[in-house]
Order: structure tokens, then C-alpha cells, then sequence
């Protein structure tokens, strides 16, 4: 029986260096199917509406984008709204690039790139992870923080899986009805008891050195927590 008192450091598959690119992307392909039934995108759209407010224009950046999935949900959101964007995600795995553009359809522009977040030339209104801090060690995801809130000129976001009980016994019926590769089985429930709850991202928020009093951290269906971050713009 899983400890989910304490997170798990455990090494998840779809991580692993030497993983068949055909397998990434079939993981990646249906993790973003179990994102579209658990409203993944929904903590990003609810930011943007909030942080943007009525400007028409912004620039935004999605470390992590996988399957694409987040940065197609906003692009949608924007056109909807005559809101004119400029949409860049990041990955460090170079078969995510192959598995997001085949997903993304070719009148929507989406810049997809391979590389670490640091390297990409700003400046970001916003930026934005979904489901990737949980991915992260310790230090990588205070250097992150910092970085966002360095860079970030209106606004930061990391939305995550909450680390909950009723999310880590629920998830494999929900992973049988949608019949999702064995990785997304077997790895979906590892996530939940790698990612954190709201004690610990104040504690992560105080290591990086951002005043928890400027964060707010959201509880979000289905069992995610949104770390929000609103600055001044600058």
C-alpha cells in the first residue's frame, strides 16, 4: 500500500533516456486523452482570464508541452476571443516535438520547440507548466520558480496533480475505460505520488524565495493544485 504521506521519488517510465520514440509518443498521445476527461487545460484558461484581463495581445511560454494539448486548448480560448497570441512551448525530449505537431492542426500557430526553458529568447508576458514540476528534482524546480519569476512580465502558472487518496485509487479505473498504454497506466499513478500538496509548495515557495503571501495556490478539478503568480507588468 503506497505512504502518500510522503511523496514519492520514484523514477517514472516515460522518463527514461532510451525509451522507443514510437512508445513516447503513443504514451504522449494518450496522456493528452486522460487530460481532455480530467480538464487539465481548464487551471490555464481560468489564469489567462484573470491575468490578462482586457489586453488583446500577449506573449506566452509552456515548459513541458508534450502532446501539445495545453497550448492548443489557449489557442482555441484566444481565437474565441479575438486575442491575438504568440504561443512558444519547450520540451527537453526531442520526440515531444514529432508528437505535437502531429497532434496540432497546420493553421494554428504554435512554435514548438526542443531546448531548456533558460535558453528561449524573451520577452514572456507568461509562463505557464502543466503536469511537469512533479517531473522535476528538488533544485530544478526552485531554479524554475526563480526563473518565472524573473522573466515572467505579467505572470507565472504551474498547475499539478494534487497528491490526494481519492486521486491515486481512482485513476486506474478511469485509466481502464479509456484504455490508455500500460506507461500512462502505470506511470499516471506514480505521478500522483510524486506531485505535491498546498503545505509543500509554500515550503518550495519560501526555498525559492518568493513570498508565499504572492502566490496563490488553487485547488483545481480533478485533483490538481494552480500556483498562480499575478505581477506587475514590467
Amino acid at each position: 500500500m503506497a505512504d502518500l504521506s510522503i511523496r514519492s521519488r520514484q523514477e517514472e517510465q516515460m522518463d527514461a533516456p532510451d525509451l522507443d520514440p514510437a512508445v513516447y509518443a503513443r504514451v504522449l498521445h494518450d496522456l493528452a486523452r486522460v487530460n481532455r476527461w480530467t480538464f487539465t487545460a481548464w487551471p490555464a484558461l481560468a489564469f489567462l482570464a484573470r491575468a490578462a484581463g482586457e489586453q488583446r495581445r500577449f506573449r506566452l511560454l509552456d515548459v513541458g508541452f508534450g502532446d501539445g494539448d495545453v497550448l492548443r486548448a489557449i489557442h482555441r480560448w484566444a481565437e474565441r476571443r479575438e486575442i491575438a497570441v504568440d504561443l512558444v512551448g519547450v520540451d527537453l525530449n526531442a520526440n515531444s516535438l514529432a508528437a505535437a505537431r502531429a497532434a496540432t492542426p497546420s493553421d494554428m500557430a504554435i512554435d514548438y520547440r526542443v531546448g531548456d526553458y533558460r535558453d528561449q529568447a524573451g520577452p514572456f508576458d507568461f509562463i505557464i507548466s502543466s503536469q511537469v514540476s512533479h517531473h522535476m528534482t528538488d533544485g530544478q524546480l526552485q531554479a524554475f520558480i526563480r526563473h518565472m519569476e524573473d522573466q515572467a512580465r505579467q505572470g507565472w502558472l504551474i498547475c499539478d496533480l494534487h497528491r490526494h487518496g481519492f486521486a491515486y485509487w481512482g485513476y486506474p479505473l478511469l485509466a481502464r475505460l479509456l484504455r490508455v498504454h500500460r506507461i500512462v497506466r502505470e506511470d499516471g499513478r506514480l505521478s500522483i505520488a510524486r506531485s505535491f500538496r498546498p503545505d509543500e509548495w509554500r515550503a518550495i515557495l519560501d526555498e525559492a524565495g518568493v513570498a508565499s503571501e504572492a502566490v496563490r495556490i488553487r485547488r483545481r478539478f480533478a485533483f490538481r493544485l494552480a500556483v498562480e503568480r499575478l505581477c506587475q507588468a514590467r
